[in-house]
């Protein structure tokens, strides 16, 4: 999904990344297991 990185407010760090969120759901589950989703 794309996000408009200027639009959200929603974001987490992983590994000095920046990943960018559409809703609060979406950030939960990838701040469960970031290292699962922030290798894609």
């Amino acid at each position: 999904m794309m996000v408009d990185e200027k639009k959200t407010k929603l974001t987490s760090k992983h590994e000095d990344k920046t990943f960018y969120f559409c809703s609060a759901s979406c950030k939960t589950t990838f701040d469960k297991d970031s290292h699962r989703y922030g290798h894609q």
